[in-house]
């Protein structure tokens, strides 16, 4: 089965991140493909490499970096979701006259039709959070 996944919630707002990351694992495990995870709303703070979680606590964008450059998996974040919350890859951030960015490797931005794309494209859209 093809699979695309769409994440709504931030990696330390609720338990969504976490569960699509166990979720798109065991997939790939199953022999399932993954399409596309598109990240949309706060999920697209599960771009970002700038997160320094406590000692204690996983760092869930460095997991979901280290899944999609293993897979080659395509991980989107929504580019007007990112830009209300402060993120940007390289050339977004030099369009927009900025110093910096702050987009963790193996992740891309992109638009919302990235994920009607992957909606037609799979067999199934799972989304986790709101």
């Amino acid at each position: 089965m093809k699979y695309t996944v769409m994440i709504n919630e931030g990696p330390y707002q609720h338990q969504s991140s976490d569960t699509a990351l166990q979720f798109v694992r065991a997939a790939l495990e199953k022999g399932h493909e993954i399409f596309r995870v598109f990240f949309y709303h706060d999920g697209v703070n599960n771009g970002t490499r700038l997160s320094v979680p406590p000692a204690d606590d996983r760092l869930l964008q460095k997991e979901w970096s280290e899944l999609g450059l293993e897979h080659g998996l395509d991980l989107v974040i929504c580019i007007a979701a990112a830009q209300r919350r402060g993120l940007m890859d390289e050339s977004e951030a030099k369009r927009q006259g900025l110093d910096a960015d702050n987009i963790i490797e193996g992740f891309r931005i992109s638009g919302l039709g990235q994920l009607i794309e992957g909606g037609i494209q799979s067999d199934r859209t799972i989304v986790f959070g709101d």
